[in-house]
Protein backbone atom coordinates (compact mmCIF):
# COMPACT_ATOMS: atom_id res chain seq x y z
CA UNK A 1 0.00 0.00 0.00
CA UNK A 2 1.24 3.45 -0.29
CA UNK A 3 0.46 6.66 1.61
CA UNK A 4 1.33 9.38 -0.86
CA UNK A 5 -1.78 11.05 -0.38
CA UNK A 6 -3.54 12.36 -3.91
CA UNK A 7 -1.65 15.59 -4.61
CA UNK A 8 -1.18 14.40 -7.66
CA UNK A 9 -4.03 12.50 -8.46
CA UNK A 10 -6.85 15.04 -7.56
CA UNK A 11 -5.44 18.09 -8.75
CA UNK A 12 -6.97 20.83 -5.88
CA UNK A 13 -7.47 25.00 -6.73
CA UNK A 14 -4.75 25.93 -5.27
CA UNK A 15 -2.98 23.72 -8.06
CA UNK A 16 -4.96 25.08 -11.39
CA UNK A 17 -6.34 28.00 -10.47
CA UNK A 18 -9.79 28.51 -12.20
CA UNK A 19 -10.68 32.48 -14.03
CA UNK A 20 -14.48 31.61 -14.87
CA UNK A 21 -16.01 28.71 -12.03
CA UNK A 22 -18.95 29.09 -11.38
CA UNK A 23 -20.37 30.79 -8.21
CA UNK A 24 -21.63 28.90 -5.28
CA UNK A 25 -25.04 27.57 -5.48
CA UNK A 26 -25.18 27.73 -9.49
CA UNK A 27 -24.65 23.83 -9.71
CA UNK A 28 -26.40 21.75 -7.43
CA UNK A 29 -29.02 21.19 -4.05
CA UNK A 30 -25.61 21.67 -1.06
CA UNK A 31 -27.38 19.19 1.64
CA UNK A 32 -26.68 15.63 0.06
CA UNK A 33 -23.38 16.72 -1.13
CA UNK A 34 -22.63 18.23 2.41
CA UNK A 35 -23.79 14.83 4.09
CA UNK A 36 -21.19 12.86 1.90
CA UNK A 37 -18.58 14.41 2.39
CA UNK A 38 -19.49 14.91 6.36
CA UNK A 39 -19.65 11.22 6.55
CA UNK A 40 -16.52 10.39 4.85
CA UNK A 41 -14.58 13.22 6.28
CA UNK A 42 -16.01 12.33 9.34
CA UNK A 43 -15.21 8.03 9.32
CA UNK A 44 -11.20 9.06 8.18
CA UNK A 45 -10.92 12.14 10.48
CA UNK A 46 -12.02 9.77 13.55
CA UNK A 47 -9.36 7.51 12.46
CA UNK A 48 -6.72 9.98 13.11
CA UNK A 49 -8.19 11.42 16.05
CA UNK A 50 -8.33 7.28 17.48
CA UNK A 51 -4.72 6.61 16.70
CA UNK A 52 -3.81 10.26 18.41
CA UNK A 53 -5.79 9.56 21.91
CA UNK A 54 -4.50 6.08 22.51
CA UNK A 55 -1.10 7.04 21.73
CA UNK A 56 1.14 4.09 20.61
CA UNK A 57 -1.38 1.36 21.07
CA UNK A 58 -3.37 3.96 18.82
CA UNK A 59 -0.56 3.74 15.98
CA UNK A 60 -1.08 0.19 15.54
CA UNK A 61 -4.72 0.81 15.57
CA UNK A 62 -4.64 2.68 12.83
CA UNK A 63 -2.17 0.03 10.59
CA UNK A 64 -4.50 -2.36 11.59
CA UNK A 65 -7.30 -0.50 10.19
CA UNK A 66 -5.22 0.85 7.07
CA UNK A 67 -4.71 -3.46 6.47
CA UNK A 68 -7.77 -3.57 5.85
CA UNK A 69 -8.17 -1.81 2.72
CA UNK A 70 -7.49 -4.52 0.16
CA UNK A 71 -5.80 -3.29 -3.24
CA UNK A 72 -7.82 -4.33 -6.46
CA UNK A 73 -4.67 -5.38 -8.66
CA UNK A 74 -6.63 -7.63 -10.89
CA UNK A 75 -8.77 -5.12 -12.11
CA UNK A 76 -5.43 -3.13 -13.11
CA UNK A 77 -3.88 -6.01 -15.00
CA UNK A 78 -7.37 -6.75 -17.24
CA UNK A 79 -7.31 -3.09 -18.12
CA UNK A 80 -4.07 -3.01 -19.13
CA UNK A 81 -4.56 -5.73 -21.30
CA UNK A 82 -7.15 -3.54 -23.22
CA UNK A 83 -5.48 -0.03 -22.83
CA UNK A 84 -6.10 0.56 -26.33
CA UNK A 85 -9.71 0.94 -25.98
CA UNK A 86 -10.17 2.61 -23.25
CA UNK A 87 -10.44 6.42 -23.57
CA UNK A 88 -7.37 8.93 -22.94
CA UNK A 89 -7.55 10.69 -20.21
CA UNK A 90 -8.28 14.42 -20.83
CA UNK A 91 -6.31 17.11 -19.07
CA UNK A 92 -6.23 17.48 -15.57
CA UNK A 93 -9.90 16.21 -14.12
CA UNK A 94 -10.58 13.13 -12.12
CA UNK A 95 -13.01 10.49 -12.35
CA UNK A 96 -13.47 7.85 -9.93
CA UNK A 97 -15.87 4.56 -9.74
CA UNK A 98 -17.69 3.58 -6.94
CA UNK A 99 -19.62 0.38 -6.90
CA UNK A 100 -21.43 -1.54 -4.47
CA UNK A 101 -21.10 -5.49 -4.92
CA UNK A 102 -24.02 -7.83 -3.58
CA UNK A 103 -21.49 -10.82 -3.63
CA UNK A 104 -23.29 -13.76 -2.90
CA UNK A 105 -21.80 -16.80 -2.29
CA UNK A 106 -24.82 -19.22 -2.57
CA UNK A 107 -25.09 -18.18 -6.57
CA UNK A 108 -21.27 -18.03 -6.66
CA UNK A 109 -21.73 -14.78 -8.22
CA UNK A 110 -22.09 -10.62 -7.50
CA UNK A 111 -23.80 -7.78 -9.64
CA UNK A 112 -23.49 -3.88 -8.50
CA UNK A 113 -26.91 -2.47 -7.20
CA UNK A 114 -25.03 0.65 -6.61
CA UNK A 115 -22.69 1.94 -8.65
CA UNK A 116 -21.50 6.12 -8.61
CA UNK A 117 -19.05 8.12 -11.04
CA UNK A 118 -17.38 10.87 -8.90
CA UNK A 119 -16.32 13.68 -11.48
CA UNK A 120 -13.82 16.39 -10.00
CA UNK A 121 -12.82 18.81 -12.15
CA UNK A 122 -9.25 19.69 -13.56
CA UNK A 123 -9.95 23.16 -11.42
CA UNK A 124 -10.79 21.24 -8.12
CA UNK A 125 -13.68 23.51 -8.04
CA UNK A 126 -16.12 21.47 -9.26
CA UNK A 127 -17.44 17.75 -8.44
CA UNK A 128 -20.08 15.95 -9.76
CA UNK A 129 -21.26 12.64 -8.48
CA UNK A 130 -23.58 10.67 -11.24
CA UNK A 131 -25.40 7.48 -10.59
CA UNK A 132 -25.61 4.64 -12.94
CA UNK A 133 -28.90 2.80 -12.50
CA UNK A 134 -28.19 -1.05 -12.38
CA UNK A 135 -31.25 -1.95 -14.71
CA UNK A 136 -29.91 0.62 -17.46
CA UNK A 137 -29.63 -1.08 -21.12
CA UNK A 138 -25.92 -1.25 -22.37
CA UNK A 139 -23.30 -2.94 -24.70
CA UNK A 140 -21.02 -4.89 -22.12
CA UNK A 141 -17.80 -5.63 -23.89
CA UNK A 142 -16.26 -9.32 -24.02
CA UNK A 143 -15.52 -9.28 -20.12
CA UNK A 144 -14.04 -12.69 -19.12
CA UNK A 145 -13.85 -13.98 -15.74
CA UNK A 146 -13.53 -17.37 -14.02
CA UNK A 147 -14.32 -18.90 -17.56
CA UNK A 148 -17.58 -16.60 -18.33
CA UNK A 149 -17.79 -14.30 -20.64
CA UNK A 150 -20.24 -11.65 -22.01
CA UNK A 151 -21.62 -14.33 -24.34
CA UNK A 152 -22.83 -16.50 -21.61
CA UNK A 153 -24.37 -13.71 -19.81
CA UNK A 154 -28.35 -15.17 -21.75
CA UNK A 155 -30.98 -14.36 -24.25
CA UNK A 156 -31.50 -10.63 -25.24
CA UNK A 157 -34.89 -9.02 -24.28
CA UNK A 158 -35.23 -8.43 -27.36
CA UNK A 159 -33.64 -11.33 -29.38
CA UNK A 160 -31.03 -9.29 -31.14
CA UNK A 161 -27.60 -9.53 -31.08
CA UNK A 162 -24.46 -6.67 -31.83
CA UNK A 163 -22.11 -7.85 -34.29
CA UNK A 164 -18.29 -8.40 -32.46
CA UNK A 165 -17.95 -9.22 -28.93
CA UNK A 166 -20.51 -6.63 -27.68
CA UNK A 167 -23.52 -8.03 -25.51
CA UNK A 168 -26.61 -5.63 -24.56
CA UNK A 169 -27.49 -6.64 -21.06
CA UNK A 170 -28.81 -4.47 -18.42
CA UNK A 171 -25.69 -2.82 -16.54
CA UNK A 172 -25.48 -4.43 -13.58
CA UNK A 173 -24.83 -7.63 -15.26
CA UNK A 174 -21.75 -6.20 -16.05
CA UNK A 175 -20.29 -6.98 -12.69
CA UNK A 176 -21.38 -10.38 -12.64
CA UNK A 177 -19.53 -11.48 -16.18
CA UNK A 178 -16.25 -9.68 -15.21
CA UNK A 179 -16.11 -7.91 -12.12
CA UNK A 180 -14.67 -4.22 -11.52
CA UNK A 181 -13.01 -4.33 -14.63
CA UNK A 182 -16.20 -5.12 -16.30
CA UNK A 183 -17.72 -2.16 -15.40
CA UNK A 184 -14.96 -0.12 -15.61
CA UNK A 185 -15.21 -1.01 -19.72
CA UNK A 186 -18.73 -0.60 -19.79
CA UNK A 187 -19.00 2.60 -17.88
CA UNK A 188 -15.98 4.32 -20.35
CA UNK A 189 -17.42 2.84 -23.58
CA UNK A 190 -21.28 4.42 -22.23
CA UNK A 191 -19.60 7.83 -20.99
CA UNK A 192 -16.43 8.08 -22.76
CA UNK A 193 -14.91 8.96 -20.02
CA UNK A 194 -11.67 7.32 -18.56
CA UNK A 195 -12.25 5.65 -14.76
CA UNK A 196 -8.74 6.74 -12.91
CA UNK A 197 -9.81 5.34 -9.95
CA UNK A 198 -12.57 3.25 -8.62
CA UNK A 199 -13.37 1.70 -5.29
CA UNK A 200 -15.90 -1.30 -4.43
CA UNK A 201 -17.93 -1.66 -0.98
CA UNK A 202 -18.72 -4.77 0.08
CA UNK A 203 -22.21 -4.90 1.01
CA UNK A 204 -20.87 -7.60 4.27
CA UNK A 205 -19.10 -4.55 5.49
CA UNK A 206 -22.27 -2.32 5.23
CA UNK A 207 -24.28 -4.91 7.41
CA UNK A 208 -21.47 -5.16 9.98
CA UNK A 209 -21.16 -1.37 10.10
CA UNK A 210 -24.81 -1.24 10.62
CA UNK A 211 -24.55 -3.78 13.75
CA UNK A 212 -21.30 -2.00 15.49
CA UNK A 213 -23.70 1.34 14.80
CA UNK A 214 -26.48 -0.28 17.03
CA UNK A 215 -28.99 -0.13 14.19
CA UNK A 216 -30.85 2.27 12.14
CA UNK A 217 -34.33 3.39 12.48
CA UNK A 218 -36.97 3.77 10.24
CA UNK A 219 -40.29 4.31 9.88
CA UNK A 220 -42.77 2.85 7.61
CA UNK A 221 -46.44 4.04 6.94
CA UNK A 222 -47.22 0.56 5.56
CA UNK A 223 -45.83 -2.60 5.94
CA UNK A 224 -42.99 -3.88 3.65
CA UNK A 225 -42.19 -7.60 1.92
CA UNK A 226 -39.87 -8.26 -0.82
CA UNK A 227 -39.48 -11.99 -0.76
CA UNK A 228 -36.24 -11.36 -3.52
CA UNK A 229 -34.02 -10.07 -0.72
CA UNK A 230 -35.54 -11.24 2.21
CA UNK A 231 -37.24 -7.87 3.45
CA UNK A 232 -40.28 -8.45 5.64
CA UNK A 233 -41.07 -5.22 7.84
CA UNK A 234 -44.08 -4.06 10.24
CA UNK A 235 -45.82 -0.74 9.21
CA UNK A 236 -44.43 1.59 11.90
CA UNK A 237 -41.24 1.82 13.34
CA UNK A 238 -38.53 -0.47 13.24
CA UNK A 239 -34.70 -0.81 14.17
CA UNK A 240 -32.93 -2.25 11.52
CA UNK A 241 -29.85 -4.13 12.00
CA UNK A 242 -27.48 -6.37 9.26
CA UNK A 243 -29.02 -8.06 7.06
CA UNK A 244 -32.68 -6.81 7.58
CA UNK A 245 -30.74 -3.38 6.70
CA UNK A 246 -29.53 -4.69 3.99
CA UNK A 247 -32.78 -5.96 2.32
CA UNK A 248 -34.51 -2.65 3.16
CA UNK A 249 -31.84 -0.83 0.70
CA UNK A 250 -31.99 -3.28 -1.77
CA UNK A 251 -35.60 -3.49 -1.65
CA UNK A 252 -37.50 -2.83 -5.11
CA UNK A 253 -39.76 -4.92 -7.17
CA UNK A 254 -42.18 -4.87 -4.28
CA UNK A 255 -42.20 -1.90 -2.38
CA UNK A 256 -43.01 1.81 -3.60
CA UNK A 257 -43.59 2.25 -7.64
CA UNK A 258 -41.23 -0.86 -7.71
CA UNK A 259 -38.72 1.44 -9.96
CA UNK A 260 -34.92 1.61 -9.22
CA UNK A 261 -35.65 5.19 -8.94
CA UNK A 262 -37.67 4.95 -5.76
CA UNK A 263 -34.76 2.16 -4.45
CA UNK A 264 -32.47 5.05 -4.83
CA UNK A 265 -34.72 7.63 -2.56
CA UNK A 266 -34.35 5.20 0.15
CA UNK A 267 -30.73 4.62 -0.36
CA UNK A 268 -30.26 8.03 0.12
CA UNK A 269 -32.41 8.22 3.24
CA UNK A 270 -31.01 5.09 4.80
CA UNK A 271 -27.20 6.90 4.29
CA UNK A 272 -29.10 10.27 5.79
CA UNK A 273 -29.96 8.02 9.28
CA UNK A 274 -26.68 6.20 9.18
CA UNK A 275 -24.52 8.99 8.86
CA UNK A 276 -26.19 10.79 12.10
CA UNK A 277 -25.49 7.64 14.21
CA UNK A 278 -21.73 7.75 12.84
CA UNK A 279 -21.59 11.62 14.13
CA UNK A 280 -23.66 10.89 16.59
CA UNK A 281 -21.40 11.28 20.97
CA UNK A 282 -21.98 7.90 21.48
CA UNK A 283 -19.31 6.87 18.95
CA UNK A 284 -17.37 9.55 18.74
CA UNK A 285 -16.48 9.93 22.54
CA UNK A 286 -16.14 6.48 22.49
CA UNK A 287 -12.74 5.10 21.70
CA UNK A 288 -14.10 1.35 21.54
CA UNK A 289 -16.79 1.50 19.76
CA UNK A 290 -15.01 4.06 17.34
CA UNK A 291 -12.55 1.36 15.90
CA UNK A 292 -14.91 -1.22 16.14
CA UNK A 293 -16.84 1.23 13.50
CA UNK A 294 -14.45 2.04 11.37
CA UNK A 295 -12.98 -1.72 11.51
CA UNK A 296 -16.22 -2.56 9.67
CA UNK A 297 -16.40 0.04 7.45
CA UNK A 298 -12.40 -0.08 6.34
CA UNK A 299 -12.85 -3.95 6.28
CA UNK A 300 -15.36 -3.12 3.20
CA UNK A 301 -13.37 -1.86 0.64
CA UNK A 302 -11.20 -2.84 -1.81
CA UNK A 303 -9.92 0.00 -4.14
CA UNK A 304 -6.78 0.44 -7.08
CA UNK A 305 -3.80 1.01 -6.06
CA UNK A 306 -4.13 4.98 -6.03
CA UNK A 307 -7.03 5.09 -2.90
CA UNK A 308 -5.89 1.78 -0.76
CA UNK A 309 -4.84 3.33 2.18
CA UNK A 310 -6.09 5.83 4.11
CA UNK A 311 -3.76 8.50 3.63
CA UNK A 312 -5.03 8.59 0.37
CA UNK A 313 -8.63 8.25 1.02
CA UNK A 314 -8.12 10.69 3.05
CA UNK A 315 -6.55 13.21 0.73
CA UNK A 316 -9.58 12.61 -2.02
CA UNK A 317 -11.58 14.02 1.13
CA UNK A 318 -9.36 16.73 1.62
CA UNK A 319 -9.71 17.81 -2.13
CA UNK A 320 -14.00 17.29 -2.25
CA UNK A 321 -13.99 19.48 1.18
CA UNK A 322 -11.92 21.98 -1.11
CA UNK A 323 -14.68 22.24 -3.34
CA UNK A 324 -17.72 24.83 -2.66
CA UNK A 325 -20.34 23.42 -1.26
CA UNK A 326 -22.52 25.11 -3.93
CA UNK A 327 -20.57 23.30 -6.73
CA UNK A 328 -21.45 19.35 -5.71
CA UNK A 329 -24.39 17.81 -7.69
CA UNK A 330 -25.70 14.70 -7.70
CA UNK A 331 -27.21 13.55 -11.15
CA UNK A 332 -28.56 10.09 -12.25
CA UNK A 333 -28.23 8.82 -16.06
CA UNK A 334 -31.14 9.90 -18.01
CA UNK A 335 -32.89 7.24 -19.06
CA UNK A 336 -36.75 5.67 -20.33
CA UNK A 337 -38.69 2.55 -20.09
CA UNK A 338 -37.19 -0.33 -22.62
CA UNK A 339 -40.00 -0.71 -24.98
CA UNK A 340 -38.93 -4.28 -24.78
CA UNK A 341 -39.51 -4.45 -21.14
CA UNK A 342 -40.50 -1.74 -19.49
CA UNK A 343 -38.68 -2.85 -16.08
CA UNK A 344 -35.68 -2.11 -17.52
CA UNK A 345 -34.33 1.63 -18.75
CA UNK A 346 -32.22 2.79 -22.26
CA UNK A 347 -30.50 6.00 -22.24
CA UNK A 348 -32.99 9.31 -22.67
CA UNK A 349 -31.33 11.58 -25.72
CA UNK A 350 -30.36 13.70 -25.97
CA UNK A 351 -30.34 14.51 -22.48
CA UNK A 352 -27.90 11.76 -21.42
CA UNK A 353 -26.07 12.71 -24.44
CA UNK A 354 -25.27 16.16 -22.91
CA UNK A 355 -24.30 15.15 -19.66
CA UNK A 356 -21.64 12.30 -21.21
CA UNK A 357 -20.33 15.54 -23.35
CA UNK A 358 -19.86 17.57 -20.18
CA UNK A 359 -18.28 15.00 -18.58
CA UNK A 360 -15.63 14.34 -20.99
CA UNK A 361 -15.31 18.37 -21.53
CA UNK A 362 -14.72 18.36 -17.89
CA UNK A 363 -17.40 21.20 -18.07
CA UNK A 364 -20.15 22.30 -15.95
CA UNK A 365 -23.68 19.98 -16.32
CA UNK A 366 -26.37 22.31 -16.97
CA UNK A 367 -29.22 20.37 -17.74
CA UNK A 368 -30.93 21.35 -21.40
CA UNK A 369 -28.20 23.80 -21.98
CA UNK A 370 -26.85 22.40 -25.19
CA UNK A 371 -27.60 19.43 -27.10
CA UNK A 372 -24.77 17.03 -28.47
CA UNK A 373 -24.53 14.83 -31.31
CA UNK A 374 -25.99 11.39 -30.66
CA UNK A 375 -23.75 8.75 -29.12
CA UNK A 376 -22.12 6.47 -31.89
CA UNK A 377 -24.15 2.95 -31.85
CA UNK A 378 -22.50 0.07 -31.25
CA UNK A 379 -20.63 -1.67 -34.15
Amino acid sequence: MSGSGLGSWFPGPEDTPSEDAPPEGQWGPPPPAGRLRRVLFGLLAAAVLLAAVLGGTGWWLYRQLDGNIRTDDDTRKSLAQVEKERPKAAGPARNLLIMGSDYRPELGSARSDTTLLLHLSGDGRRALVVSVPRDLMVWIPDCARDGKSAADAGPEPDGGRAPGALRYEQFNWSFDIGGPACTIRTVERLTGVRIDHHMVLGFDGFTRLVDELGGVEVELPAAERDPNVGLDLPAGRSVLHGQDALAYVRARQYVGDGSDTNRMARQQEFMRKLAAKVRGGDVLLNPVRLYRVLDAATSAVTADAGLDSLDELYGLVERLRAVPEGNVSFVTVPRKAYPADPNRDVLAEPAAGALFTALRADRPYAPDSFVPPPIPPAP
